[in-house]
C-alpha cells in the first residue's frame, strides 16, 4: 500500500481521541486558490497561553490485538489495517515541519504484536525524531497499557506531554468492554508519568534556583509571567474518558477526574462523548448527547479552578442538570449562600458568583483597593451583569430578582447567543469562565 493510503487510514483511525481536535475539512484545490485541505492528519491543540498550534495527529499502527468493544480499530472490526515504520514518520514530520504546516506530532497506535513491542516502536521513533532528525517541535506520545515501565520512561524524556487514555469510567465498564485492560494497567503508568513529571519540575527548579538554566518564559492566565520548566514530559499528562458507552452517571466520572487532578497531577482530563462505531451488542445503538459532554467540560472547570470539591455540586449517582451550567445550577441550589456583598467579598467567595469568572474575580478585589464599587465599575469590568446581578449586593443594595421562581425560569430561559472571538464577555465562555 502507497504511504499516502496508509498516512490517511492512520491518521483517520486517529481522530476519535480528543486531547485535541481537528478541523475535519476536506476541500480539493479548484486551480485558483492556495493548498488544500484534508478531514484527517492535522489537528489544532492550545497551549497554556492560548496559543492554537497545527500537530501531525497519527497512529503508528490500526492493527489492534486488542478488542475494546468502544474502538474503532478493535480487533474484530472489519476495516482496512495498515502500519507505518518509524523512518517513514519521521521524513514524514520533518517535511511537514519543515513546510511549517505544523508545529508537533501527537502520536499513538494500536496495540500490534503486543504492548511492549508497540512501545519500543513508539519510542524508537521518538528517539530518532530527537536525536537524529533535531526535531525540535511540540511531542504528545500515548504511552501503551501493560508497557514495560522502562519502555515508557525512555520515552518519557523525549516527548513533551504523554497520556494514558482511561477511555471508560468504572472497573465495571472496563471487564465488560475493553477485557485485554485493566485498572492497573491503566493507573501504574500514570503513577509512573505522575513521578517523572514531578521530580522533572523538582530538578528543574533546583537548577533555576542555582542559576543553572533551561526554563523558558510563559505567561499564566491573568498575563502575569512566570517560569516554565523545561524537563521530560514537562506539558504533563492528559487522559480521556468515553461519555455515554456505560451507564455511569456524570456524578461517578467527575469524581473519578477530581482524583486523576490530586493523585496523578493531570493536566487535563478530555470528555468524550460516545460515537457508535460498529454493531456491538454490548453498547448503545445512540451517540451520547454533545450538551452532556458540554456539561461535563464546564463542572471540570470549577473542580480545577474555581475551587469547588465534586461533593458540593453534585453525587455520584446523578447527572448534572444540562439546562443549566453547574455553576448556575449549584448557586440556585444555594441560594442561602448569596447575595454576597461586592465590596467585601472574598476571592473564594466572588469565584462562585455567576457571571464572574477568573479575572473578573481578580479584578474586583485590585479595584476595590482603590475605593468602593458601584454598578458602573462593574459594568466596565464586562461582568456578566443579566446573571451576577441576582446574586450580589453592591453597597448593600440588591439589583436582581427576588423571587425564586422567577428567578429559575430567567436563568433557564436565558437565550443561547452566537460567540463572537471579538467580545470579552463570549470569550470568557469559550476559555471556560462562567
Amino acid at each position: 500500500m502507497e504511504l499516502a493510503e496508509r498516512v490517511k487510514i492512520l491518521s483517520a483511525g486517529a481522530k476519535y481521541d480528543v486531547s485535541c481536535s481537528s478541523s475535519g475539512s476536506d476541500r480539493k484545490n479548484t486551480g485558483n486558490m492556495i493548498g488544500d485541505t484534508a478531514a484527517c492528519g492535522i489537528c489544532h491543540s492550545f497551549t497554556e497561553d492560548g496559543r492554537c498550534i497545527s500537530l501531525l495527529k497519527i497512529l503508528m499502527s490500526n492493527d489492534c490485538v486488542f478488542d475494546c468493544q468502544y474502538c474503532v480499530n478493535r480487533r474484530s472490526n472489519d476495516i482496512q489495517r495498515a502500519s507505518i515504520s518509524p523512518q517513514e514518520l519521521c521524513e514524514l514530520t520533518m517535511g511537514f515541519y519543515r513546510r511549517n504546516y505544523i508545529e508537533g506530532l501527537f502520536l499513538s497506535s494500536a496495540v500490534f504484536v503486543n504492548p511492549d513491542h508497540t512501545m519500543e516502536i513508539l519510542l524508537q521513533t521518538v528517539k530518532t525524531l530527537r536525536e537524529v532528525c533535531l526535531f525540535n517541535g511540540y511531542i504528545h506520545l500515548k504511552a501503551i497499557p501493560h508497557a514495560d515501565p522502562a519502555l515508557i520512561d525512555q520515552a518519557s524524556r523525549y516527548v513533551d506531554r504523554m497520556s494514558v487514555n482511561i477511555e471508560l469510567p468504572s472497573e465495571q465498564g472496563l471487564k465488560k468492554l475493553a477485557p485485554s485492560k485493566t485498572k492497573e494497567s491503566i493507573l501504574k503508568p500514570m503513577k509512573q508519568l505522575s513521578d517523572i513529571y514531578l521530580n522533572g519540575q523538582e530538578l528543574a527548579n533546583h537548577k533555576n534556583l542555582l542559576g543553572v538554566g533551561g526554563n523558558v518564559l510563559i505567561s499564566d492566565p491573568v498575563g502575569k509571567p512566570k517560569q516554565k520548566p523545561n524537563h521530560p514530559i514537562s506539558a504533563g499528562q492528559t487522559t480521556q474518558l468515553i461519555i455515554g458507552a456505560t451507564p455511569d452517571a456524570d456524578g461517578t466520572i467527575l469524581k473519578l477526574s477530581q482524583a486523576l487532578y490530586r493523585l496523578y497531577r493531570l493536566k487535563r482530563v478530555y470528555y468524550s462523548a460516545y460515537m457508535p462505531v460498529g454493531n456491538s451488542k454490548l453498547l448503545p445503538s445512540a451517540p451520547a448527547n454533545t450538551k452532556r459532554e458540554n456539561r461535563l467540560y464546564q463542572a471540570d472547570w470549577l473542580i480545577r479552578f474555581y475551587g469547588f470539591d465534586v461533593d458540593e455540586f453534585i453525587s455520584p449517582e446523578v447527572n448534572l442538570n444540562y439546562d443549566l451550567d453547574p455553576k448556575t445550577d449549584w448557586a440556585l441550589r444555594n441560594m442561602d449562600k448569596f447575595p454576597i456583598e461586592i465590596n467585601n467579598a472574598p476571592y473564594e467567595v466572588l469565584l462562585r458568583v455567576p457571571g464572574i469568572g477568573i479575572k473578573n474575580a481578580w479584578r474586583i478585589v485590585r479595584a476595590r483597593k482603590s475605593g468602593r464599587l458601584g454598578l458602573e465599575d462593574l459594568k466596565r469590568m464586562k461582568v456578566v451583569l443579566k446573571r451576577a446581578i441576582n446574586f450580589i449586593t453592591i453597597d448593600g443594595k440588591f439589583f436582581g430578582i427576588r423571587n425564586y421562581n422567577q428567578l429559575n425560569n430567567y436563568m433557564l430561559q436565558e437565550p443561547n447567543q452566537q460567540l463572537s472571538i471579538f467580545d470579552d464577555q463570549k470569550l470568557s465562555i469559550v476559555t471556560g469562565e462562567f
